[in-house]
């Protein structure tokens, strides 16, 4: 069986790639990271109202787009390969326990909300959650059940991590309204996480690569462009195919959650155990062949490096997910 993209979700990939291209680059990246928000809000409102990658996986009668959740961890992918601060993710995540968990009017309520691009974030306990203390749509599982938090009034705290290019916040969960199942929000959230990782980390992968490649083509030492000596060639081809298996592990627990597959679970698992190892690897080879120039602060080496550790302990490390597959 061959699996890949259809037409219009190809079109979609380019789509995201191309304003990323123009709208993400080096140094909007670091601009980004940098910011008070920790993310280019001209860009997340550019991406919503011109792509509406917000509203891609929300039913129609949510005043979403009426796709599925796969594209938008298609669109996901494409903002691992940028790089870029993001809170697509959070976002992605909030609506998706919602839908699973939430009451009837507290979907039309906020659903609507996080289509249009306004952010959101899904807490678990005193979990540190993405994007939790810039989110204005805000939902924890507790004890008491599925809440809706007040935005305005609840004490949030910022959370500094080693990649910049993440934002993390604990969030005080006493009080709010129920609204829904905990448990079913909460798995769900959870397993749209790891997938979501898995996409940024496919992504991220490609990046390295091309990169490296790149430098590969650029650098001379010998009289040789250092591309050409075979030792590196099989070393980049090693990459490659980590890339590959990575695109492929990450497109089909994509589909598998997003169809609801009876082995969703495990490919979700496979998917982050495998993409979380393999960009590892992959990031250490791109300090590697990059040479003296990826230890510094200028090369964005150092970016996917980060962004590597980071994201192979975000909703679970690559062994916790091994010890879950049923064999």
């Amino acid at each position: 069986m061959e699996f890949g993209l259809s037409e219009e979700q190809q079109e979609l990939a380019a789509t995201v790639r191309a304003v990323l291209a123009k709208r993400a680059d080096s140094a909007a990246v670091r601009a980004a990271a940098e910011s008070e928000g920790g993310y280019d809000a001209a860009l997340w409102e550019l991406l919503c109202e011109q792509i509406g990658v917000a509203a891609l996986g929300i039913p129609e009668e949510y005043d979403g787009a009426g796709f599925s959740l796969f594209e938008s961890l298609i669109a996901l992918e494409e903002v691992g390969r940028s790089l870029a601060p993001s809170p697509l993710l959070s976002s992605l995540i909030a609506a998706e326990a919602l839908l699973a968990g939430a009451d009837e009017e507290a979907k039309r309520r906020l659903l609507p909300r996080i289509a249009a691009g306004e952010l959101a974030a899904f807490v678990d306990g005193d979990a540190p959650a993405l994007f939790a203390d810039r989110a204005t749509v805000l939902v924890a599982a507790t004890e008491r059940g599925l809440v809706e938090l007040d935005a305005d009034n609840v004490q949030r705290t910022w959370r500094p991590s080693m990649d910049q290019t993440i934002r993390l916040a604990v969030v005080d969960t006493d009080g709010g309204t129920v609204i829904g199942d905990a448990d079913l929000a909460r798995d769900r959230a959870h397993l749209v996480g790891a997938v979501g990782a898995a996409a940024l980390q496919a992504g991220c992968a490609a990046r390295a690569l091309e990169m490296t490649v790149g430098y590969s083509l650029e650098r001379v030492q010998f009289g040789r462009q250092i591309g050409s000596f075979q030792a590196l060639k099989h070393r980049m081809a090693d990459m490659l195919v980590l890339v590959e298996m990575s695109r492929s592990a990450s497109w089909a627990a994509s589909y598998a959650v997003s169809a609801g597959a009876s082995n969703a679970e495990e490919l979700a698992h496979v998917a982050k155990s495998y993409c979380s190892d393999a960009l590892d690897h992959i990031a250490g080879e791109t300090v590697q062949l990059h040479g003296g120039i990826a230890i510094t602060w200028e090369h964005d080496a150092q970016l996917v490096f980060k962004r590597a550790h980071a994201l192979s302990q975000l909703f679970g490390q690559a062994h916790q997910h091994r010890a879950l597959i049923e064999l």
